[in-house]
């Protein structure tokens, strides 16, 4: 009885046990670089690095909820990252109409990858897989295989520029009011609808160790610079995606796609439609990763995005998200993509050997989808 409220209490509380494992890898690698990993300049590499990996994830989450699985999105964030370097460099594009293009570019081809499986009824694991070599054979033709180079500073600045503390300040108070905001909204509506409502203290509580790390956070990297342009614009990506599977049609529905294609199709929902949409959403992140990718290097690389779809999924299945569909968070798959770039960091800053960095990611993604099969046997 005590093994399954175990079970019981993990699924429930799964996000809460990420975070905690988060900290426990914080502090062991805190006291492996004496004391060098939890530093300011450190953390805001850090930051910058699961950026990329962390918008990947934003559109990959959509699309394992709704039961498929897209391993072309490294190589295509490696070509989408190379087209805006080609457009600027080579043919001398401005900054902005280059990254529309691109972006444009970027839905587009989710789009075909989606009408691919929608349509022709192709597995969607083989038309990553073949995505995954295409994309990266159209990169290497457009850069001719070699690094383009000195590209604009304006879009340089994307990937390398801080956000004054005065506006990320401002950003973290609005943070704090709106989930208050929330909270007291979801309680109401609670009452309204005569449902149980959950504990005030509990609730306070929460609210309070949000704005403890949100504060920790900005007091934190304002001391080194200020927040990383690619994180804020990381955590608009997680407020807009959050509120798409939370509060809109489109998000119901793609949960209900996950859970059960077939008896979503009988409720008269466009299945098809919807996992249009998902792929195109897939193929916009690809673009925005891809030009902070490049952003963030000062240049178009050809072997750029190398294994991005093996860290956007391991982040995903790390933070909840389930390999049945139908189930996963976008805030949880966040957590797993700063777990996965807070391994790759630390171990780098340890002097790890990379062959031993890879058995380390292996074994840690095994793991997390072992656990969801495992306390999701106490729901079945």
């Amino acid at each position: 009885m005590s093994f399954q409220l175990f079970q019981r209490l993990f699924s429930r509380y799964k996000l809460l046990a990420l975070a905690l494992s988060v900290v426990a890898i914080w502090l062991f690698f805190q006291h492996f670089t004496d004391g060098a990993f939890i530093s300011a300049r450190n953390l805001s590499n850090l930051l910058r690095q699961m950026s990329i990996t962390g918008m990947l994830a934003c559109g990959m989450v959509l699309v394992i909820i709704a039961g498929e699985i897209d391993l072309s999105v490294g190589s295509l964030l490696g070509l989408l990252g190379g087209a805006v370097a080609v457009l600027t460099v080579n043919m001398g594009w401005h900054t902005w109409p280059a990254i529309l293009a691109v972006m444009a570019a970027g839905v587009a081809l989710g789009l075909f990858n989606g009408a691919l499986v929608t349509t022709l009824r192709i597995p969607s694991f083989i038309v990553g897989l073949g995505g995954m070599l295409a994309f990266r054979g159209i990169l290497q033709g457009i850069t001719h295989s070699t690094t383009i180079a000195d590209v604009p500073e304006d879009l340089v600045f994307l990937g390398q520029g801080y956000v004054p503390p005065g506006l990320s300040t401002a950003v973290g108070v609005a943070i704090v009011l709106l989930l208050i905001v929330l909270a007291v909204l979801r309680r109401r509506r609670r009452a309204r609808l005569a449902l149980p409502l959950p504990s005030m203290v509990a609730e306070s509580l929460k609210l309070l160790l949000i704005a403890g790390v949100i504060a920790g956070f900005l007091y934190t990297l304002n001391g080194y610079g200020g927040v990383p342009l690619p994180v804020m614009i990381l955590l608009a990506l997680l407020a807009v995606f959050t509120f798409l599977g939370t509060q809109t049609v489109l998000g119901r529905h793609i949960y209900a796609v996950g859970g059960n294609a077939e008896a979503t199709r009988l409720a008269g929902v466009n299945v098809t439609a919807v996992k249009l949409a998902v792929f195109g959403l897939m193929g916009l992140m690809c673009a925005f990763a891809g030009i902070i990718n490049t952003a963030r290097l000062a240049a178009g690389s050809p072997s750029a995005g190398v294994n991005g779809e093996l860290d956007a999924i391991a982040a995903c299945f790390i933070g909840g998200a389930s390999m049945r569909g139908g189930s996963g968070t976008v805030h949880g798959a966040l957590l797993g993509a700063l777990v996965m770039a807070s391994l790759d960091n630390g171990m780098s800053m340890m002097d790890v050997e990379s062959y031993w960095q890879y058995i380390v990611k292996g074994a840690i993604l095994v793991i997390a989808v072992g656990i969801d099969v495992w306390s999701g046997s106490s729901r079945d």
